[in-house]
């Protein structure tokens, strides 16, 4: 009687054990696929920045090419100076995937580069001579390129961004994110405006 006591409590032990040992090895994979969606993110966000660093590499020859035929538009080449120079003043670190806010004043930066450089490109449809440049029609070429990657790269982004949020706060795997200090990660947003079709004036 007694040795069929102790087997049964080793049976319940033994089961007990297995489930615990189960458990454990579900957490440490659940663990690992949150480590390795937390890392595409932070990739494809390097590829964003990637994209972005082109485009400010691009935007000095840019402006002299234009400033060379079109002394008189000051506004517009101090309206980009600035808003390079404001995005290049932002210390971008991984933290800015954590933090909704930061992340919010990068993209309102870079939409406000964008904003600036259309208005370059602009200026520089009413001076003929701008747009028969081959410099210019080069250095608009590479950034029109520029602005097709930053879009395909924000949309990786956001892609991956998407599923890893969707992880993160499916049960039961949120119990371990949120244990492992996992957080949502912010998306690209449209432009404010950017769903009203532009007018065309002639």
């Amino acid at each position: 009687m007694k040795s069929r006591g102790c087997l049964i409590a080793a049976v319940v032990l033994g089961a007990i054990a297995v489930v615990v040992i189960g458990l454990f090895m579900w957490g440490v994979g659940v663990n690992n696929r949150l480590v390795t969606l937390d890392e595409g993110v932070r990739s494809a966000w390097s590829q964003v920045e990637n994209q972005y660093q082109r485009r400010a590499d691009l935007i000095p020859n840019l402006v002299e090419t234009v400033k060379g035929y079109a002394t008189q538009e000051k506004d517009v080449f101090v309206g980009v100076a600035e808003a390079r120079a404001k995005v290049s003043q932002m210390t971008v670190t991984k933290e800015v995937l954590d933090d909704p806010q930061t992340f919010a004043k990068f993209q309102a930066a870079q939409d406000q580069l964008g904003s600036a450089l259309s208005r370059l490109l602009v200026v520089s449809e009413n001076y003929p001579q701008i747009k028969s440049n081959e410099n210019f029609l080069n250095l608009q070429t590479q950034l029109e390129g520029t602005e097709n990657r930053i879009t395909v790269e924000r949309k990786r982004f956001n892609d991956v961004v998407q599923a890893y949020n969707t992880s993160i706060r499916q049960f039961p795997v949120s119990t371990i994110a949120g244990f492992r200090g996992f957080h949502e990660k912010p998306y690209f947003q449209a432009k404010e405006g950017s769903e009203n079709a532009p007018q065309v004036k002639f």
